[in-house]
């Protein structure tokens, strides 16, 4: 099933708003950065807040599973969806919609009276998130001075990298001043005042025509799903049972209907020609894993930090630092030493130090263990995710032709956002294997196991970017214009 409508006319030159080149650039970061960074945030903000809400709703640890799942998995399944209906009907009018989707989802999840409604609401934020992100660096990138493209796209990333630190923090500082609910509605008047910045800083823009693959989209979609829900009912209904492996195997048979669509078709969601290019194919499966480990763990170390330690929402997101906010350090180290050392040592380095950082933690962590005691693998975990950053960036672009980097760069960010969903699914349902509860002392009996294979996966990771190819990322002296996410153009 296919979607096809009248494309409208695209000006050669999107008009641009008057004013100075530096008011210009300005508004243009203001409009597209403050909806991503709220975007960004919510991937994480609701983890310090977990227990609270827990506590008030009733939840049970499956249901809180899903109040992360269900954004991720929604960000996931429609970010390509969102991208290439934005090239089709206007980027901004796309990008309108989406901030105007999350504030709904917001102020929904903010009224929701329990779990289940809850769960819903972070699924419509979630939609909404996937037409925010990818849109944004390419309404921004054509909203700016191309002297000043490059300047805009590096602060555009820093605040990117900022709301994902900061998102365990602010959830905690507003969860210990406020509430729970205040942490969905903060985002309310940030996409109340986001849309009339968006209307006036970022001109429309329209991309190449391609019909929007529907079919390939329920198919992927739902694949995902069942895969995830029977991942997460494994632990109660027992992995064996007729309700676990039925979705599992029905999942395999979606996503195996999506593969041989995606062959097909003249117009695929994701081209499976990509997967050809190694260094492309490498960089996939590391990320994928490295999403799997990581936010999964994230996702028990958090409440681990409030239900076993003591710690207030606030003081466990500020706790988490060492971990989320190295990146910001140590990723623009690393993006200016993969020119002359290349790709392939700084990410097998980076997934190394994540892998080992995270194995201190669960070889050391107990009902009874101070935080000092983990801080050096938080700040291990925390220089990993900062040399992997960039460099798997660098090479999911590598080897690519100019008219494939925006469609290479949304596969690569929707393959982490599944890894985040399946990962959380996985490490919960390690910890709950191992008898975790959510209790001082029961919580630490699950913790160590799901840590240590957190470690596990991504130390495969490591071992996976070993076959990386040769790739620096140094551009030719002549190098073209390129497009990253969505059709952002930035130097090559």
């Amino acid at each position: 099933m296919t979607v096809s409508t009248p494309r409208p006319r695209e000006p050669q030159t999107p008009p641009r708003p008057a004013g100075s080149s530096t008011t210009r650039t300005a508004l243009a970061l203001v409009a597209a950065s403050l909806p991503m960074f709220m975007s960004t945030l919510d991937n994480l903000v609701m983890t310090t807040a977990l227990p609270v809400i827990r506590h008030d709703l009733s939840a049970s640890l499956e249901q809180l599973q899903w109040m992360v799942n269900a954004y991720t998995l929604a960000f996931a399944s429609l970010m390509i969806a969102a991208a290439t209906l934005g090239d089709r009907v206007g980027r901004r009018r796309t990008f309108v919609l989406g901030i105007a989707l999350f504030g709904a989802g917001s102020v929904a999840s903010a009224l929701a009276g329990s779990a289940g409604m809850l769960v819903a609401a972070r699924a419509v934020q979630g939609a909404g998130s996937a037409a925010i992100l990818p849109l944004s660096l390419t309404l921004l990138a054509g909203a700016v001075p191309q002297e000043r493209r490059a300047m805009a796209i590096g602060v555009w990333g820093a605040l990117s990298g900022l709301g994902v630190a900061l998102g365990p923090v602010i959830g905690g500082a507003v969860v210990d001043g406020l509430s729970w609910q205040a942490i969905f509605w903060i985002n309310v008047p940030v996409a109340v005042v986001s849309i009339p910045f968006v209307l006036r800083a970022l001109p429309e823009s329209f991309g190449r025509r391609q019909r929007l693959d529907l079919t390939g989209v329920v198919l992927a979609g739902l694949g995902v799903l069942s895969v995830v829900w029977g991942v997460v009912r494994a632990d109660d209904d027992g992995w064996t049972s007729a309700a676990v492996l039925g979705r599992l195997v029905l999942g395999a048979v979606l996503l195996a209907a999506f593969v041989r669509r995606e062959r097909r078709t003249d117009h695929p969601l994701i081209p499976l020609r990509l997967f050809a290019v190694r260094s492309f194919t490498v960089a996939n499966i590391a990320g994928f894993a490295f999403a799997v480990g990581v936010f999964g763990v994230i996702f028990v170390l958090s409440q681990y930090l409030q239900i076993s330690l003591g710690y207030t929402p606030l003081q466990a997101g500020l706790r988490t630092l060492p971990w989320t906010a190295a990146p910001m350090l140590v990723a623009p180290l690393a993006g200016l030493l993969a020119p002359r050392t290349g790709v392939r040592p700084l990410l097998t380095a980076g997934l190394a130090l994540q892998a080992a950082g995270l194995a201190w933690i669960g070889l050391l962590v107990t009902g009874t263990t101070s935080y000092p005691a983990v801080v050096p693998g938080l700040v291990l975990a925390g220089v990993g995710m900062g040399l992997t950053f960039a460099p798997s960036a660098t090479a999911v672009l590598a080897d690519m032709t100019e008219s494939e980097h925006g469609t290479a760069s949304s596969v690569n960010a929707t393959v982490r956002e599944l890894g985040t969903a399946l990962g959380v699914a996985v490490i919960v349902a390690v910890f709950q294997a191992a008898g975790g509860t959510l209790t001082p002392d029961g919580y630490a009996a699950g913790l160590r196991p799901a840590i240590l294979v957190g470690a596990a996966v991504i130390a495969v990771a490591a071992a996976v970017a070993l076959f990386m190819p040769a790739v620096t990322g140094r551009p030719a002296a002549s190098a073209p214009a390129v497009r990253t996410p969505a059709g952002a153009v930035q130097p090559a």
